[in-house]
């Protein structure tokens, strides 16, 4: 009864929340670029994309009072790679199911070192250097320096701060793995997208819409719905203080990841030069070594390398299986953080939030096959909530494309006027 009573009114807020937005969005369709004043984008390009030969993003200041920019070009959104981000959003996918599932595995079969699976999460970046290294061979047949292949330093330096900030995250994350089942980690974690919609607004100016707004609202309810029943759910062998511990570390963790992906994107914006794939890779790539030498350090103080062998004799599903599991594990993460910089670079660090949130309940319904985990009416409402608030977003970003198309058609037409009056005055 109480249950049901919760759902009740849970139904009659949303209700009216999303009345409000959908007022809030047919009263203000008329004058959208009145948010704010003063809009700041680091995402706009000076010539339209972001690839070989073309000019890197440029902060793109403009003035709602004067209608000017500041830039000596007119500035348009980037044009969407559509197969590359498609690509990545795949990626993410396969990280986000994958990564803590295999993770979880080597936890719940006798595996207790939280350095290794810390590890495990970037150490599968030497699998990057296969496109890596068939970018560079294509670059150089078109006559392009390796000085101007490889990414600059600032790009390295920021890469490398970044990377340890990766390795804290990583630690933080296997700690609260090791003491809470994947459901209860997965809730917790797509606290991440609120973290991340709040750095993003502060460090790189991410313009919020109605439609992101509510994509927000509605995929951070559904993960605080699936907590509504948390009960009976702390794994056998944990303590309470452990099962705490593990709670509010998972918090910790997807805090420092919202802070991570919108860093990314500010360090694309610092360079100097064209950012393009290859940048991407390299970027990565140092990001996943400083990252892995942050918990190969872990490892070596807490004495991880010599208890590998030790534990692999010992593990529950064979010493053969304990090291595809960490195998496994590496490849699947790394593919999950080169999707996240990919999307970044195609869209932006908010859409990677979002897509990572989505994939979240079914990292639930993947642990229920997988590890026989409970399967309530709360976890099958939030993934609706997810699939909604997901919707939400791409119906906002196909209406802002649109309305981006046609003020370029219109300003098409006014300068082809303006070049009409001013040779038939002459």
């Amino acid at each position: 009864m109480a249950a049901s009573k919760i759902i009740r009114q849970f139904y009659h807020y949303l209700y009216v929340i999303n009345s409000f937005f959908s007022f809030k969005s047919s009263s203000s369709s008329s004058d959208d670029e009145s948010i704010s004043d003063l809009k700041v984008s680091f995402m706009s390009t000076e010539g339209g994309d972001v690839e070989e030969g073309i000019k890197t993003p440029r902060p793109v200041v403009q003035n709602q009072e004067t209608s000017t920019t500041t830039t000596s070009t007119t500035t348009t959104k980037k044009p969407t790679n559509w197969p590359l981000l498609l690509l990545s959003c795949a990626f993410v996918a396969i990280g986000v199911i994958g990564g803590p599932l295999l993770s979880r595995l080597y936890f719940l079969h006798g595996g207790n070192r939280q350095w290794i699976t810390s590890c495990m999460e970037t150490a599968g970046f030497p699998i990057l250097f296969i496109p890596l290294f068939s970018l560079f061979v294509q670059s150089r047949s078109q006559g392009v320096r390796f000085s101007e292949f490889c990414m600059e330093p600032k790009l390295f330096i920021l890469s490398a701060v970044i990377g340890l900030l990766l390795g804290l995250d990583n630690f933080l994350y296997s700690i609260g793995l090791s003491y809470t089942p994947v459901s209860t980690s997965s809730i917790l974690f797509a606290t991440q997208l609120a973290f991340l919609a709040v750095f993003s607004f502060f460090i790189v100016r991410q313009k919020f819409t109605v439609y992101s707004i509510n994509a927000v609202f509605l995929m951070t309810l559904g993960s605080v719905l699936l907590g509504l029943r948390t009960d009976g759910d702390r794994p056998a062998g944990v303590t309470n203080g452990q099962y705490l511990l593990g709670f509010f570390l998972t918090l910790g963790s997807a805090a420092v990841l919202g802070l991570i992906w919108p860093l990314v994107e500010l360090s694309y914006s610092k360079a100097k030069r064209p950012v393009n794939y290859s940048t991407v890779l390299q970027f990565q790539i140092n990001l996943a070594i400083f990252a892995t030498i942050f918990s190969a350090t872990g490892m070596f103080l807490n004495n991880d390398f010599q208890a590998i062998s030790k534990e692999a004799s010992e593990y529950g599903l064979g010493s053969g299986m304990y090291y595809v599991v960490l195998v496994a594990g590496a490849i699947v993460w790394q593919l999950s953080f080169l999707g996240g910089v990919g999307v970044v670079f195609c869209a932006n660090s908010l859409l990677n939030g979002i897509l990572s949130a989505i994939l979240l309940p079914i990292t639930e319904i993947a642990a229920v096959i997988a590890y026989q985990e409970n399967f309530n009416g709360e976890k099958a409402l939030a993934l609706v909530l997810c699939l909604w608030g997901f919707a939400s977003y791409f119906c906002g970003e196909y209406k802002m494309n649109k309305k981006l198309k046609n003020a370029a058609k219109d300003q098409v037409a006014v300068d082809e006027a303006t070049n009409t009056d001013a040779l038939s005055s002459v």
